[in-house]
């Protein structure tokens, strides 16, 4: 009883900290005169980003490693098959330039990269961690330098200015109801899955992973159903950029991740690299530049085939 009360109040933080935290987003964008993606690829990414970067630091820490790496792979799968495929069921979505440009090679460099540095040796050592955050450096000042050069579309309906401290209230609050609302759920769901027996591996790609996918989720779900389609996106592919290259990378650089499950290595990564190849495609065919409801069926319909064959 007690672990489903922290399953439910982490719901329910995880809801308000994403309203709060797109609150924010959307009036920094507002303020600064930058394009909204771009605010979805940093400000909104990293602080859904902290759930994975906390879970899989602590773990790390404890000599968990399985839990570590399979909390951000499993986190990235989620993010396109669950998460985006719920997003696309409430709104289409027309897919910005940038996708092509910088988000979706972003994301295939920072996967490839993480693939091959567990295929060598099964380990993320701390070179390898400071790899990662300076390729996210490079990534971060690169977006910065592209987005002096992007036209602004000004919106038909002003959207009300928001002071610079409510703005950082609503980044606050809402992070740290992310924060929580994660802690409270992924506790309570793994006491669950522990007390029926499960594996670490499979709770981390799993149980974990969907837990901290929440933050992502409900502030996704809420961009769309605001029409904030260009955050829904940006977030959900600038979480998995700085799943690999902030949590893993600062995770990796406080304590190297050793021993990992062979299965992580053998089969999650491959669905991993998967679930991101088949984004191209998807946003290029049949209509170039849109993703749909249609995808959104496939998307899940894709994950689902992960998780039964990840616990049968």
């Amino acid at each position: 009883m007690e672990d489903l009360l922290y399953i439910i109040g982490g719901l329910v933080l995880l809801v308000l900290g994403g309203d709060w935290l797109l609150k924010s987003a959307v009036g920094l964008s507002n303020r600064l005169n930058i394009s909204k993606i771009i605010v979805g690829l940093t400000v909104v990414s990293f602080a859904t980003s902290l759930p994975e970067l906390i879970v899989s630091v602590n773990a790390a820490l404890d000599g968990y490693s399985d839990i570590a790496v399979g909390n951000v792979v499993g986190s990235n799968i989620g993010n396109i098959g669950l998460v985006l495929g719920v997003v696309l069921l409430i709104n289409a979505i027309q897919i910005d330039k940038s996708f092509f440009a910088t988000d979706w090679p972003t994301k295939m460099i920072a996967s490839v990269l993480l693939f091959v540095f567990l295929i060598m040796d099964g380990e993320l050592s701390r070179v390898e961690g400071f790899i990662f955050i300076a390729l996210l450096i490079v990534f971060l000042f690169y977006l910065v330098k592209q987005n002096k050069k992007v036209t602004i579309e000004v919106p038909e309906v002003k959207e009300k200015e928001m002071s610079y401290l409510l703005i950082l209230g609503f980044l606050a609050v809402g992070g740290f109801a992310l924060w929580a609302g994660s802690e409270l759920l992924v506790n309570g769901a793994v006491n669950l899955a522990e007390n029926l027996g499960v594996s670490k591996r499979i709770i981390a790609v799993t149980v974990v992973s969907i837990g901290t996918s929440i933050p992502e989720l409900a502030s996704s779900v809420i961009a769309s159903i605001k029409k904030e389609n260009d955050i829904s996106i940006g977030n959900i592919i600038g979480s998995n950029i700085f799943n690999i290259l902030s949590v893993l990378g600062i995770t990796a650089i406080i304590s190297p991740i050793k021993n990992i499950d062979k299965s992580i290595m053998s089969q999650d990564i491959y669905w991993m690299l998967g679930f991101a190849i088949i984004l191209l495609p998807l946003v290029l065919l049949p209509k170039r530049g849109s993703l749909s409801f249609k995808e959104g069926i496939l998307l899940l319909l894709a994950y689902t085939t992960f998780i039964y064959f990840t616990i049968s």
